[in-house]
């Protein structure tokens, strides 16, 4: 006879190959249509702030635990286009093609050809972590010794990180990586040629390296670290001019971070908190014309991340659990945000110039991620057609990637 403990796992076992998850399900909560993308157990959507699609909007690039695969948003059929475990950097925003690293070489594949072709080898110690608008350049980092944290570029060092490990393992390792201030710089590799050009030397972590949509020229880094201790957000131009600081503190604990581009290239939007943990707002600020935007969210409406629809007219969050940094009492949902601004009764005689524009947040609720763990964060983001909001999760078991449909199943919106 079996053990106790066998014989249920053998159960489990049997009732999921005999009684498998759904596929496809009207959320009773919300009543929008879920579907689930990918197939195999284990895939993963891009981090949030990265681009996963080609640019005819029909095929979006997901990592497997044997490659990297598109699915094909309109058929929902997936294709391997890689083999083997990759480092994803992003889908080229001209020509669809996957840029990805692989024992210090950098590749780029088509995905309608499956083509690879290598673009460059890295310099030592270095990273690349974004690809410019035009496809001319990559952007990395150099780090003058091993760092004590491998693959940082686009890891999540966000401050829901600092409140989960009650034991201090991650929160002292993010805190030690911090106090090395190791020599890092700044490179940017030109695709063509293969010249390197290395920028803005200093001590401090650099990290989360993304450029404009619409500017080749422009790329958007933080400064990593416990987030109340560092002025995250910056820009630089790649020839190393125009270094700009886009968020300062202005408070004890404040926070910034987990930033993004809206799709206009104009502006970059961030979760703030004024302090840590008491008061959440989305933020904005145009890089040209330095006009900034906050939008107010409840504490159960707070989200690891964030996005921005394609035209700029909606926002979504994926929630957060209870351990995190907002201590929601019910903040495990993906959101969909209609944003409002608070009217301005000023009146036209009282000078507003280099004000900020208050607005809030009438969040929606899209999907009950009740039985998601959060250590896998959902790094929810829009479909290029605007009508989807697609995430990944580990509600039933491994993760897969899911989409929700935005317009309810009974037609309301």
């Amino acid at each position: 006879m079996l053990p106790a403990v066998c014989s249920f796992v053998l159960k489990a076992q049997v009732d999921v190959a005999t009684n498998p998850p759904p596929t496809e399900w009207i959320d009773p909560d919300t009543g929008h249509r879920v579907i689930q993308l990918s197939r195999e157990p284990g895939s993963q959507s891009l981090y949030f702030n990265l681009n996963a699609f080609t640019p005819d909007g029909q095929q979006m690039v997901i990592v497997t635990p044997t490659g990297v695969s598109t699915i094909n948003l309109r058929t929902r059929a997936i294709e391997k286009i890689v083999d083997g475990r990759v480092r994803i950097i992003m889908v080229g925003p001209k020509t669809g093609q996957v840029y990805y690293s692989r024992d210090g070489m950098v590749y780029a594949t088509d995905p309608a050809t499956k083509i690879t072709r290598e673009i460059a080898r890295l310099p030592p110690e270095g990273s690349v972590s974004a690809v410019n608008a035009d496809e001319t350049l990559l952007a990395g980092t150099i780090t003058g010794r091993s760092a004590a944290t491998t693959n940082e570029e686009n890891v999540d060092f966000g401050p829901n990180r600092l409140m989960t490990d009650r034991r201090g393992g991650r929160s002292k390792n993010i805190q030690d990586r911090f106090d090395q201030h190791l020599p890092m710089e700044l490179f940017f590799l030109n695709i063509r040629t293969g010249e390197i050009k290395k920028y803005n030397q200093c001590n401090d972590w650099l990290n989360h390296l993304v450029f404009s949509p619409t500017d080749p020229d422009r790329l958007m880094f933080c400064h990593e670290g416990p987030w109340h201790k560092v002025d995250r957000i910056w820009t630089i131009h790649a020839d190393g001019t125009g270094l700009t600081n886009i968020h300062q503190r202005t408070m004890v604990m404040e926070i910034a971070g987990h930033e993004f581009w809206g799709a206009d290239g104009q502006n970059i939007w961030y979760d703030l908190q004024t302090p840590r943990g008491e008061d959440f707002w989305l933020a904005g600020c145009n890089i040209t014309t330095g006009a900034r935007t906050r939008y107010h969210l409840q504490r159960d409406e707070w989200s690891v991340h964030y996005n921005v629809s394609p035209d700029g007219n909606l926002f979504c969050g994926d929630g957060g659990g209870a351990g995190m940094v907002a201590h929601a009492e019910s903040g495990k949902w993906i959101y969909l945000f209609h944003p409002g601004f608070v009217p301005d009764t000023a009146g036209t005689h009282i000078n507003e110039t280099g004000l900020v524009r208050p607005g809030v947040f009438k969040a929606e609720r899209l999907v009950n991620m009740s039985k998601h763990d959060y250590a896998l964060e959902p790094n929810a983001r829009f479909s290029p057609d605007g009508k989807w909001v697609i995430f990944r999760s580990n509600m039933s078991g491994r993760s897969q990637v899911y989409a929700v449909e935005m317009k309810r199943a009974d037609g309301k919106l």
